[in-house]
């Protein structure tokens, strides 16, 4: 029953915006739904996903990432240069007040280069992101099919509370 209870109201809380599935906090800033791409044995890289929201009146920014998964993670922005789109890496992602920043396929995102094994889906791995003003956070990103373009809305097993 205590249980029963317990879900009812983080559905509630989710309902009413206070809280929400798949997510994490650093200090103001919520981080939603933090997802990957599956990969093969030959491919050395990947990417992460995520949604941050910054309610407070305060601007911060996503300055670095960090995953055991990788040897290297960095923030990387796509750009058009003449025909061709290609990646660039970012010193960092504003996070301005009172808004919605995505890092989703075809703009921002997370690079992870060098990866120490494949991503698999259904899995998950550790992502630590550190903001300048709200500090650093350790998120788990949830492994998705190869081919995905949004976040699956079924975890990896996670509480589905903020963390």
């Amino acid at each position: 029953m205590k249980r029963l209870i317990t879900l009812a109201t983080a559905i509630a809380l989710c309902a009413a915006g206070t809280a929400f599935a798949h997510g994490y906090k650093a200090g103001p800033i919520e981080i939603d739904h933090p997802w990957s791409r599956a990969t093969v044995a030959a491919v050395p890289t990947g990417v992460v996903y995520f949604v941050l929201r910054n309610p407070s009146q305060e601007e911060d920014r996503l300055v670095a990432v960090s995953t055991p998964a990788a040897e290297k993670a960095e923030l990387h922005t796509h750009i058009r240069d003449g025909d061709v789109m290609r990646m660039r890496k970012v010193d960092a992602v504003e996070v301005a007040p009172a808004s919605t920043t995505a890092l989703e396929p075809g703009g921002l995102h997370v690079m992870l280069i060098g990866l120490k094994q494949p991503l698999v889906k259904g899995k998950a791995f550790p992502l630590t992101l550190v903001f300048e003003e709200a500090g650093p956070v350790t998120v788990q990103v949830d492994v998705q099919g190869a081919t995905d373009k949004a976040p699956s809305h079924t975890g990896s097993g996670r509480d589905g509370h903020t963390h």
